[in-house]
């Protein structure tokens, strides 16, 4: 099994920066890629970020250029810089993984509880 668990949201002023933290652990050599969603108040569930264990990374247009995703995977940990931040980027952020799994044989998506970032004007 894996387990993801996000930390490093909170309160922020508009242009301010965070950094979250998504810790994986259980059988995180079956983990391939990884990704940041977030779900604004009222609204639907959106892609941020995404990155492969290759380092390759892609970004929802709306974060390109002010957020960065990157993983280290000695640690099973992948982050986001967030940069720039606007009051629209309030959102609970949620960690995602892909696994594989030989039960399925197949990739499973995992999901940590999110946490939650607001941004202030």
């Amino acid at each position: 099994q894996v387990q993801l668990v996000e930390s490093g949201g909170g309160l922020v002023q508009a242009g301010g920066s965070l950094r979250l933290s998504c810790v994986a652990s259980g059988s995180t050599f079956s983990i391939n890629a990884m990704a940041w969603f977030r779900q604004p108040p009222g609204k639907q569930r959106e892609l941020v970020a995404g990155i492969g264990r290759d380092g390759s990374t892609n970004y929802a247009d709306s974060v390109k250029g002010r957020f960065t995703i990157s993983r280290n995977n000695d640690e099973d940990t992948v982050y986001l810089e967030m940069n720039s931040l606007k009051p629209e980027d309030t959102a609970v952020y949620y960690c995602n993984a892909e696994r594989w799994s030989d039960a399925d044989f197949g990739y499973l998506e995992v999901w940590g509880q999110g946490t939650l970032v607001t941004v202030t004007s």
